[in-house]
């Protein structure tokens, strides 16, 4: 469940390559989920309805005729003398209108951006960094053969003749150069990868759960080897988010034992539990077994507030069939001050004794946006 409009932001830049400062944040106009993820002005754009047969790697390319799509990595890792790094890479699409404008590739309806942020636990930093460009060839886009996924300089593409991805992004003083191996195959969420989020709001949406991860980081412009695991998501749609979701919750858990699990909460304006919240256990081997709103509950317990006076709950209580837990934010910063602002950062994972069972990412969207 992982989504961004950034319409405003592209206009901002006028479809030209840049890399606007996410510190500047509210300085390029901090957008609104409702506006690019609802079910209004869809006029023209694929919809996500029914079940459909998933190929790989067709389906790891863009699916145009969809307004939104984003391709999301988040990476636990940590060097050789335990020093604890997250980072996050992400590319998502917008479609400006439902059709080209024209065969020329300046004249796309295409636009990407993406967000890349370093979570340095034991300096106790987090930074972001944001950049947006035009789909074209010279760019941002995607190609089939080999895969590749670009955005001004930034790059996931296939190894040759390996399982493979390998990824490269930098900016300033970070930069992660990693290879990642698929450790579990993909699995599908909801309805064999038809996620329903409420009556005519859908999204096609399948992950890997856990992927090896070598390579170096560099952070605050100090060199790490570094070992780990990352989760990759998928999501593609035209309206997720109805008139009274404001926004969601979204946890991405690799315990210790070798099991994941992704959850969510679809934040209702009314404050209800939304019957579409959903989730997948991953087992050891690869298979998994969905979750729905009755199989687990989520409760905040802590929160942590920034110079804005927005509330952002960084510490929970997940109940589960299978058990309990609290979940902790590695770092209480981890806000993406980016166009549209959120929370996004690496969490700890513990059981009741307060033994720490494993890390993974979460992210918060919606907040001090539910006017």
């Amino acid at each position: 469940m992982r989504a961004w409009g950034f319409m405003g932001l592209v206009l901002l830049c006028g479809l030209a390559a840049c890399e606007p400062p996410a510190a500047a944040g509210g300085a390029l106009g901090q957008l609104r989920l409702g506006g690019v993820l609802g079910d209004t002005e869809s006029a023209g754009y694929s919809k996500a309805r029914d079940v459909i047969e998933f190929r790989f790697p067709r389906d790891h390319l863009a699916h145009d005729t969809f307004r939104s799509e984003w391709w999301y990595l988040t990476f636990m890792l940590r060097d050789a003398a335990g020093a604890e790094f997250g980072a996050q890479f992400t590319v998502f699409r917008q479609a400006l209108q439902p059709s080209p404008v024209s065969a020329n590739p300046w004249q796309t309806n295409q636009a990407y951006l993406g967000h890349f942020a370093i979570t340095d636990v034991a300096a106790g930093e987090h930074r972001a960094y944001e950049r947006v460009a035009r789909g074209h060839p010279q760019l941002a886009g995607v190609r089939e053969s080999p895969f590749q996924l670009a955005l001004d300089g930034w790059q996931l593409e296939a190894i040759a003749d390996q399982p493979g991805w390998h990824l490269r992004a930098d900016s300033a003083d970070d930069s992660l150069d990693v290879v990642l191996t698929p450790a579990k195959p993909v699995v599908f969420h909801g309805n064999a990868g038809l996620s329903v989020k409420g009556p005519g709001n859908a999204s096609y949406y399948y992950s890997i759960s856990r992927m090896s991860v070598t390579g170096r980081l560099q952070a605050g412009g100090v060199e790490h080897q570094v070992t780990g695991s990352a989760w990759f998501d998928r999501e593609w749609s035209t309206s997720v988010l109805s008139d009274d979701q404001i926004g969601w919750d979204w946890f991405g858990l690799q315990f210790d034992d070798g099991r994941d699990l992704m959850v969510f909460q679809l934040r209702r304006r009314d404050g209800r539990r939304d019957p579409y919240d959903q989730g997948l256990w991953v087992a050891l081997d690869g298979s998994s077994r969905s979750l729905n709103s009755e199989d687990f509950s989520l409760e905040p317990v802590a929160y942590w507030h920034d110079a804005d006076g927005v509330s952002w709950p960084i510490q929970w209580q997940l109940q589960t069939a299978t058990g309990s837990w609290r979940i902790r934010a590695a770092l209480a910063d981890q806000r993406m001050a980016t166009s549209l602002v959120y929370w996004e950062g690496l969490i700890d994972i513990y059981d009741p004794a307060n033994k720490r069972v494993g890390r993974g990412y979460m992210e918060l969207t919606g907040y001090g946006d539910d006017g």
